[in-house]
């Protein structure tokens, strides 16, 4: 007799449901893990700040420039094929992070790592909401969170190889390659062979309309206020609270484990408070977040306050998302891929608007524009059914 695998045994929802976790959580890994080998390519090429930038900023145009095309890949190939083809590309690009010897292909390949990455980022929410709308019920809040939860598990991973394990860079980024190449393997045939419900037919790209326009700047004022706390908060509290390094480090620490545990616990509350109340409460919990960092002349109610900050945006991207694909301004796929695009601008850009801001006036005020977008994302909670 031939064994048969246990993924063909599970029934066709429950198998598309594990695998959408499983890919959010090869995401999730893959780019934390990337965080641990910027330092060690600055030494490796002798990068100062400003040419580090310019290289990790290859990373955001590589996905940029992708993920407006994923859309229409979708529903010509569908998802199972764009996610593993992007995939693929994304983890056999990830060992060269650790290698490449010039400039020039550093940029290469992280650009092309962005890029991919991005594809799969889109493709695997596109999945998500088609998966999530055949269920009947809330399940983007607990994709986000494998998302989360794989990202500390590629940080801290690569972070153990690297210090205790004792292995090479390259070794490293082999070994979590090597897994998250199991992982999608795993999933594989839990992925939909389709894209936006079987529509074969769609435009290159279209401008975003509509609900799907509101939608994209919400997910981008959403995605600036968690890109500014990763990049930002640790810089606040010592310049601006005179924490130690070490007590300034736990504020994003802090973030990520509110967003990690929100987000898990995110479709019980969706299912408990609706969207709208979660979309209300989210950003006005994420401004209190920010005024209690503002307000509070403390170090340690700064950490109180990016906790805050993550429990309420937590589980704000997940619910515009699953609003995105069931939008009647755009195909789910061309909704998904306009939300994710204007997010992701949001995320990259943000960080380098607050800093601007900060050098025309100062830091504190800077923070107070973030607090006020997450009163603008409370504000529009009516987008939400």
């Amino acid at each position: 007799m031939t064994a048969t695998p246990i993924s063909d045994r599970l029934p066709s929802a429950r198998r598309e449901q594990i695998a959408t976790r499983v890919i959010f959580l090869v995401v999730g890994i893959v780019m934390a893990g990337f965080a641990p080998l910027v330092p060690l390519a600055k030494l490796r090429l002798g990068l100062d700040e400003g040419a580090l930038g310019l290289l990790l900023l290859c990373l955001g145009l590589g996905s940029i420039l992708a993920m407006p095309i994923t859309g229409i890949l979708t529903a010509r190939w569908g998802c199972r094929a764009v996610i593993t083809v992007a995939s693929l590309i994304m983890i056999g690009a990830f060992p060269f992070l650790a290698i490449a010897d010039n400039w020039f292909a550093m940029a290469a390949a992280i650009a092309i790592f962005g890029a991919s990455l991005g594809t799969v980022d889109v493709a695997m929410n596109i999945q998500a909401v088609m998966v999530e709308r055949d269920s009947g019920r809330p399940m983007m809040s607990g994709f986000h969170g494998l998302f989360s939860l794989g990202g500390i598990a590629g940080a801290g991973g690569m972070s153990a190889l690297l210090s205790f394990g004792g292995l090479s860079p390259l070794l490293a980024a082999i070994v979590v390659g090597l897994a998250s190449l199991l992982l999608v393997a795993l999933s594989f045939g839990g992925l939909l062979p389709y894209g936006d419900n079987g529509q074969q037919r769609s435009p290159l790209f279209v401008m975003p309309k509509g609900g799907v326009l509101l939608l994209g700047v919400l997910c981008l004022l959403t995605f600036l206020a968690e890109g500014s706390v990763l990049d930002w908060s640790a810089v606040f509290l010592t310049s601006v609270r005179d924490a130690d390094i070490g007590l300034a480090g736990l504020g994003y620490a802090a973030f990520a484990v509110a967003m990690t545990g929100g987000r898990l616990a995110g479709d019980r509350i969706r299912l408990l408070l609706g969207e709208r109340r979660v979309i209300l409460l989210g950003g006005l919990i994420g401004a209190l977040g920010f005024a209690v960092v503002l307000l509070v002349p403390s170090a340690h109610a700064g950490l109180v306050g990016y906790f805050l900050v993550g429990v309420g945006a937590s589980n704000l991207v997940p619910v515009l998302f699953s609003a995105a694909g069931r939008t009647k301004d755009m195909s789910p796929g061309l909704a998904i891929t306009a939300v994710s695009t204007l997010g992701y601008l949001g995320l990259l850009a943000g960080p380098a608007l607050i800093g601007l801001v900060a050098h025309a006036t100062t830091l504190p005020f800077a923070f107070v524009l973030l607090s006020a977008a997450m009163l603008a994302v409370a504000a529009s909670f009516r987008v939400a059914r």
